[in-house]
């Protein structure tokens, strides 16, 4: 694609989707993504059905954070990776595929990677709590993505996706 000319999905106004590397049962983390620097994701509580947790690990210096979605913090989070992350972390590898969650966070591992040791290199850095104060903003995209699902499956554009930007010059 050097001499310019754009792929079929680069002139579409959809975006490709990565499949899923394995199968996942979304009731335990119904949301996860690399974004923002930051492996992130929404987890459920395992002991009220109303709570959910947004968890964090940030690239290659792991600090994570972990609080419910109005901000308290979670109690199994102090000086080590609470259970919320390392379902989220576990999660992502089933999403993306244990080699580009490393890629991405940064981890070196020796040998074939999966979630447990991932998990281990980066606890043994001792890694720090980080800050939640991004939270908010995962638990928003969440939000809205759970909007998508209850939307009637159409062809037709979404008013508020209008600013993708387009192959056609505009006059």
């Amino acid at each position: 694609m050097g001499d310019g000319a754009l792929s079929v999905w680069e002139k579409s106004s959809t975006a490709r989707v990565v499949p899923s590397a394995r199968p996942r049962k979304l009731a335990k983390v119904p949301f996860v993504e690399l974004a923002d620097g930051r492996l992130q994701g929404v987890v459920s509580s395992g002991s009220d059905i109303g709570r959910v947790y947004v968890s964090s690990v940030e690239a290659g210096t792991y600090a994570f954070a972990c609080s419910t979605n109005n901000n308290r913090p979670c109690g199994g989070a102090h000086g080590w990776f609470c259970n919320h992350i390392r379902a989220l972390i576990g999660e992502a590898v089933l999403q993306y595929g244990a080699d580009r969650v490393a890629r991405y966070l940064k981890v070196e591992v020796a040998g074939e990677a999966d979630a447990g040791t991932l998990t281990d290199a980066m606890t043994s850095t001792r890694p720090a709590q980080g800050d939640s104060s991004a939270a908010a903003q995962v638990f928003s995209r969440f939000l809205r993505h759970l909007a998508y699902l209850e939307l009637a499956p159409t062809t037709a554009p979404l008013p508020e996706m209008h600013w993708f930007p387009t192959t056609r010059a505009v006059a």
